[in-house]
């Protein structure tokens, strides 16, 4: 496996990627309606907020680092201190949903790639920027979708664990304000290939604070 922090990896135009060239993004911008309206990003997870375990495992296979926030702003701003990670806003009105935070960051890229993960998946893979880099360029697409394979051999898909081209923001806004709000609709309508993972535990998402305590006592 290539680490893309030492070695070039050539992309569909030839051109070199590496861990510089892909901005990573840590989404905690939503709700949290499933833990009753709490930010979910900041809820303690071995007596650190679940967004640090995402944070320091996303730092190492990236170059930029953004958060995605609409609510705790100094305190994100804190956590991402260490990892000069940037905390950006949401654009769109309402709370839209997943979407309006990968705009967000789409935007505020500077670089051609950017890696999402969610803010409540504290086991990110450690190469999951590579393996997804690899799929894409691979498959000459635009976005790389993150799918895990069971021990009964099913498929599920994580789709915002996820590589981007920073070039799709100009459509993804015009998808938003077209009042769209699904993550796998936007996909469809570009060329994205699914990168296929046998950790189930690194896409182990913690939806509600039951999950959370189990976690916490284990």
């Amino acid at each position: 496996m290539v680490d893309l922090a030492d070695v070039d990896m050539a992309g569909p135009t030839g051109s070199p990627v590496q861990k510089r060239d892909i901005t990573g993004v840590v989404l905690a911008g939503g709700l949290g309606s499933r833990m009753g309206g709490i930010d979910k990003g900041l809820q303690p997870l071995d007596l650190e907020p679940l967004a640090l375990h995402a944070l320091r495992a996303l730092k190492p296979q990236c170059g930029a680092m953004l958060i995605s926030a609409n609510r705790n702003l100094e305190i994100y701003a804190q956590l991402g201190m260490p990892f000069q990670a940037k905390v950006i806003v949401d654009t769109f009105p309402d709370f839209p949903g997943p979407l309006a935070g990968i705009s967000a960051a789409l935007h505020a890229a500077e670089t051609q790639f950017v890696l999402f993960v969610p803010c409540d998946a504290p086991f990110v893979d450690p190469h999951l920027a590579e393996r997804l880099f690899e799929g894409l360029s691979a498959g000459q697409a635009d976005i790389a979708v993150a799918v895990v394979v069971d021990a009964a051999g099913e498929r599920h898909a994580h789709p915002v664990f996820a590589l981007l081209r920073a070039s799709l923001v100009e459509d993804l806004d015009a998808f938003v304000l077209a009042g769209e709000r699904k993550v796998r609709a936007w996909y469809a309508r570009h060329k994205t290939v699914e990168v296929t993972f046998d950790n189930e535990r690194a896409f182990y998402n913690v939806n509600d604070l039951q999950q959370l305590a189990d976690l916490n006592r284990n």
